[in-house]
């Protein structure tokens, strides 16, 4: 493994990739719905199929967008706290699909941004390890200044992701990473400016994601 080097005008435009693959599709889904709409002697039935679409395929993007905001962006000014509460908010909001449910066990409490974003982030990388679904089981313990993160992933062929341990460490076999992996690289980043370490274990079909201060 090597260390990967990547300098800050590579990292956006990576990162803004990912954003854009995680909405493209709800928005074309609305694109799609709208065309539906349009088409002149459409049944109603179809017509109401495509509303349908458009509202679902909105919110969607909507609840991406807003995850993304905190998970990647700046989410107010440096140095800033962000509510617990929130995150839980966006983080259900980014599983809008049948196959994966998430609970949560936190009180409600600011905490460092850089932290929260890391909790995201490896909500994300939690769900890349059932990728065929199933529940993913947050708690967050600890206080404002030790706060420790537990995140359990249960599915059929659950699996620590590929290179996810290494991507943290912020390496990799050949030094470089593409948009597919910039998220899990980004996530040791994070990590690393809160001060927090992360750990990976797999148990039969559970992933444990554990996170500590260093």
């Amino acid at each position: 493994m090597a260390t990967v080097s990547l300098d800050s005008l590579d990292l956006a435009a990576l990162l803004c990739s990912r954003v854009c693959h995680d909405v493209i599709s709800p928005v074309g889904a609305i694109v799609n719905g709208l065309e539906v709409m349009e088409e002149e002697g459409g049944d109603e039935e179809m017509k109401t199929f495509a509303l349908d679409l458009i509202r679902k395929s909105a919110r969607q993007a909507s609840a991406r967008l807003q995850f993304a905001r905190i998970a990647f962006g700046a989410a107010g000014s440096a140095g800033a706290a962000i509510d617990l509460g929130d995150a839980e908010s966006v983080a259900k909001g980014f599983f809008t699909d049948d196959r994966t449910t998430l609970t949560w066990t936190a009180r409600r409490m600011l905490l460092p941004k850089n932290r929260v974003k890391l909790l995201l982030n490896l909500i994300v990388i939690a769900a890349q390890g059932i990728p065929r679904g199933g529940t993913i089981d947050v708690t967050v313990g600890g206080d404002e200044a030790t706060s420790t993160f537990m995140i359990k992933a249960q599915g059929r062929n659950a699996r620590i992701p590929t290179h996810a341990p290494a991507l943290v460490r912020g390496e990799a076999e050949d030094g470089t990473v593409d948009a597919h992996a910039i998220q899990t690289y980004y996530t040791g980043l994070v990590a690393r400016a809160a001060g927090m370490g992360v750990d990976f274990a797999l148990d039969g079909e559970t992933l444990t994601i554990a996170s500590a201060p260093a």
